[in-house]
């Protein structure tokens, strides 16, 4: 809260987060939908899908993130119930080593897990996302991985406007890959759907009419090179042969 309040017009990309949300949200339900028994929320933070998402209630849903983060979040959620069965685990996933103990211990608790990292991978550099993508690709059962992406022309221009204050918070974005969702081919996933954040505020109508028409201007879902874009991406599992040097 200190970081956001110390942002210029902290309340104007608001329509960004919301639409950020719902596709997560979308990604979600169909992975579960179609079968998915797992959810593991990296860096969970205070999301509360548990508590608000239509969900079977024998799902297995597991929140990861630093210690001091749950016991603050379960201190503000004492007296709610989840509609499934949730778990946290109190874990730094910069520590590798425990990260690849938790991903095989969870990957033999399940058939199918969808991993879920929503505002993680902007925060790591190139090699930190690469190596957690790796570590992700080995359990069997992790099938599918939602998460979010930036441009690196979006980077340049957050850099612009709120670079200095994401610096002083000690909390910069490093990660706007210039080959996109192809990105992550060569780390064991490959891009399954990819859904444009400023297409879907179109869409929902969280944007003024006038940005809505630039909406209707189609758009490729691989490089984006100086294109501001933003999105969420639907990740599978690379068969052997998919696998790019």
């Amino acid at each position: 809260m200190q970081i956001l309040d110390s942002l210029p017009d902290k309340d104007r990309h608001a329509w960004a987060f919301v639409t950020r949300t719902v596709l997560f949200d979308r990604f979600i339900l169909e992975q579960v939908r179609q079968g998915a028994d797992m959810v593991i929320n990296l860096a969970a933070g205070l999301d509360a899908r548990p508590y608000r998402m239509p969900l079977p209630p024998m799902l297995q849903w597991i929140e990861v993130d630093l210690p001091e983060l749950l016991a603050h979040k379960e201190e503000v959620l004492q007296g709610e119930t989840p509609v499934c069965a949730l778990e946290r685990v109190r874990l730094d996933l910069a520590e590798g080593g425990a990260r690849r103990d938790l991903f095989a211990e969870l990957g033999r608790r399940a058939k199918r897990v969808v991993i879920v990292t929503e505002g993680l991978l902007v925060y790591l550099a190139p090699e930190e996302v690469g190596s957690l993508a790796r570590d992700l690709a080995a359990p069997e059962s992790f099938q599918s991985w939602v998460t979010d992406l930036a441009s690196p022309g979006l980077m340049r221009m957050i850099q612009r406007q709120i670079g200095p204050h994401l610096s002083q918070a000690q909390a910069p974005f490093k990660f706007a890959p210039e080959e996109g969702p192809e990105f992550f081919s060569r780390y064991g996933w490959r891009p399954r759907d990819v859904r444009s954040t400023f297409q879907t505020a179109a869409r929902l109508r969280r944007i003024p009419f006038l940005m809505r028409l630039l909406a209707m201007i189609p758009e490729s879902k691989g490089r984006q090179g100086s294109r501001p874009w933003s999105g969420a991406c639907l990740l599978e599992k690379a068969l052997p042969g998919d696998v790019r040097p």
